[in-house]
């Protein structure tokens, strides 16, 4: 071909290259809208009852202020402060007490004897079991309210600068394990003469440099994102060490760590195996990198599973293997199909069997896609009130309407794989000239000059008959201009093909929508879930209401079924209102008088928000008298109180009712 050869539409560098520019384009833009609509992380964990209320009047000063979340969280030594109308430190400054019982996550702090009348701030922050970090503020008076200096700081924690960079890290994470994990299973599975041609290893490569700056990023910020947000403090070694012993940290270093094995695959992959010429040696050691491979990929996406979602909430020992599972089949998809992407315009040796075994994959991807996504959404959202009335539900909606837009596009790409053939040009051009067009420098299209001088160059060199002895050099620069000139012409030839040509399109239109999908699939690791964002709106609507109700009292008859079985339980719930509350139990005989029993045991449950039992045991104040003081009720509800009467050795009941509290 020469430089006058007819025109035969764009050329091949600028297609590749307007692709890339477009997709780049595309993701900044993505990325973008959701960042500059998304504000600080918002929390599993939620703050769903406090002693004292916020907003509450006390006539006393209380010897200590307790909190109620809605999941474990995580605290330090200022993670409850409490802080008189000057602002001055109220309580003791001591780590915050854990008084957690059963299922009720509760902590409190000292406050300082002898507090003036007036309005006091608590300030908290902590961070949750899903490692997002969560604050908030409230008060409560003492005798009467009055004016408060304090000033806190309107940025939330986990918010501002730091915030926003370690969201980006988060994002640059999952889409460093997408092309590490994606490329190497493509080469691997799909096309394994990928692993000589260099386009392919640097997308693997560029994944796994991408994962680990990311990971090293938010390893730094950790601390300063859930505590001060100054970047300052991101080499501060004090904060470094207790980040390390947080299970976010331990996950983060975890990772580092199988980064260093996928390192060695790397290696492995794109270095001795991409030699080896033996088929059955290159059986053996597909099988070990299979396997080691897979291994190391599980491990690493186990270091999401392990810190996030998946591992708080109900079922927890399920929703982790399945995580795991969901991230390895989003990165056996998406990864494979940037990797057909990089294949079909970067290299001109990819046949139609490599298309067709991607194929194949991702049909198997979207399977396991489907099966754990179901789960994941009913596990996450639980309603159809907080599928279409919280933000998580949102984007989990948009998340499935890009998926079934993606499924749609990849229709029309199993159309075109098959339809797909390889050209004539690969049939016929030898192994010689396979080898030559993906040596590391010739993958890349000439430009029809370069053609030409390599015509030129050629037609010299053979008639130019001299001598019967060339150099070493020159026989090696012919045989490299000779396989520029083949591998053009099999770009050319392959170019034309109009099969391959609509799967090009249409694989870049699959590539452009997994865009938007995966920074959605992203934004949901930071949201709240539904289920959990309705549950905590309940609590906090209870903990923030005036107290309500009143005195509870409950009656309930017994029957042990032995001598002396029979009897009433008296039960008294005073203020009858979320937060602390005092109970009282009597136990009447049935000739009326005051009754002793072994053993007396008092529960709570509050079945319309799976929470309890919640048990208590009360102490013997005097004959058939039982009392127990600061009994916790969360939120309000319809509470169940079960109530546990033994007369004797082998006689006892359990008895119950329902009492409206709060």
């Amino acid at each position: 071909m020469s430089a006058t050869a007819p025109y035969a539409g764009p050329s091949p560098i600028r297609r590749p290259v307007a692709a890339a520019a477009s997709l780049a384009a595309l993701l900044s833009l993505v990325f973008g809208l959701l960042l500059a609509g998304a504000g600080p992380a918002s929390a599993h964990a939620a703050l769903t009852g406090s002693d004292p209320q916020d907003g509450a009047v006390v006539a006393t000063a209380p010897k200590e202020v307790t909190l109620s979340f809605s999941e474990a969280i995580a605290v330090g030594d200022d993670s409850i402060r409490v802080l008189d109308p000057s602002g001055k430190r109220a309580d003791t400054e001591a780590e915050p007490r854990d008084l957690s019982e059963g299922s009720t996550v509760r902590y409190g702090v000292a406050l300082h004897t002898g507090l003036p009348d007036g309005t006091y701030t608590v300030a908290w922050q902590a961070i949750s079991a899903d490692s997002h970090p969560i604050s908030g503020a409230f008060t409560f008076s003492i005798g009467a309210p009055s004016e408060t200096t304090v000033a806190l700081s309107a940025q939330e924690v986990g918010g501002g600068p730091v915030g926003v960079l370690y969201d980006i890290a988060r994002y640059a994470a999952y889409g460093g394990f997408v092309l590490l994990v994606g490329g190497s299973a493509f080469v691997l599975v799909c096309w394994r003469r990928g692993t000589s041609a260099p386009p392919m290893q640097r997308l693997v490569v560029r994944g796994w440099l991408t994962l680990t700056v990311a990971t090293l990023v938010m390893l730094l910020l950790r601390n300063p994102y859930t505590g001060s947000g100054k970047f300052a403090d991101a080499f501060d070694l004090a904060g470094l060490q207790s980040v390390l012993d947080t299970k976010p940290g331990a996950a983060l270093v975890s990772r580092l760590l199988l980064l260093g094995a996928a390192a060695l695959f790397i290696a492995v992959l794109f270095g001795t195996y991409a030699r080896r010429e033996d088929e059955r040696e290159k059986k053996d050691l597909t099988f070990g990198l299979a396997v080691g491979g897979g291994v190391v990929a599980a491990g690493i996406a186990a270091t999401w599973a392990m810190s996030e979602h998946a591992s708080t909430g109900i079922q927890a020992s399920i929703a982790m293997p399945v995580d795991v599972l969901h991230l390895l089949a989003v990165a056996a998809w998406l990864g494979g199909l940037a990797s057909l992407l990089v294949a079909l315009y970067r290299t001109p040796d990819i046949g139609s069997a490599a298309v067709r075994r991607f194929s194949a994959v991702a049909f198997g991807s979207v399977m396991v896609l489907a099966a754990t996504g179901i789960y994941q959404s009913w596990r996450q959202v639980g309603s159809w009130s907080a599928l279409t009335g919280t933000r998580y539900g949102q984007l989990l909606i948009l998340k499935v309407a890009l998926i079934a837009v993606l499924l749609a596009v990849a229709w029309f790409s199993r159309r075109w794989t098959g339809r797909l053939t390889d050209t004539a040009v690969a049939s016929s051009s030898g192994a010689e000239e396979e080898d030559a067009a993906t040596e590391p420098g010739n993958t890349a299209p000439a430009t029809s000059a370069d053609v030409s001088e390599t015509s030129k160059t050629a037609k010299t060199s053979e008639t130019s008959k001299t001598s019967d002895y060339i150099a070493p050099e020159r026989a090696a620069q012919l045989a490299r201009q000779r396989a520029v000139l083949t591998a053009t012409k099999k770009k050319r030839v392959r170019d034309a093909d109009p099969e391959r040509s609509g799967l090009r399109r249409s694989v870049l239109a699959e590539a452009a929508v997994a865009v938007v999908l995966l920074a959605v699939t992203t934004m949901l690791t930071s949201t709240e879930p539904g289920r959990t964002e309705e549950e905590a709106a309940a609590g906090a609507t209870a903990a923030t209401a005036p107290a309500a109700g009143g005195p509870v009292n409950l009656s309930m008859p017994f029957d042990t079924g032995g001598e002396n079985g029979k009897g009433t339980v008296r039960i008294d719930i005073d203020p009858g209102r979320t937060g602390s509350n005092d109970l009282h139990v009597w136990i009447d005989g049935s000739d009326g008088e005051p009754m002793d029993v072994p053993e007396l045991k008092v529960a709570l449950t509050l079945e319309a928000k799976d929470i309890g039992p919640l048990p208590v045991v009360p102490d013997r104040l005097a004959e058939g008298h039982w009392t127990a003081s600061g009994v916790q009720i969360p939120m309000a509800g319809d509470w169940k109180v079960d109530v546990t009467v033994r007369t004797s050795d082998i006689d006892q009941v359990t008895i119950d009712k329902n009492a409206k509290i709060g």
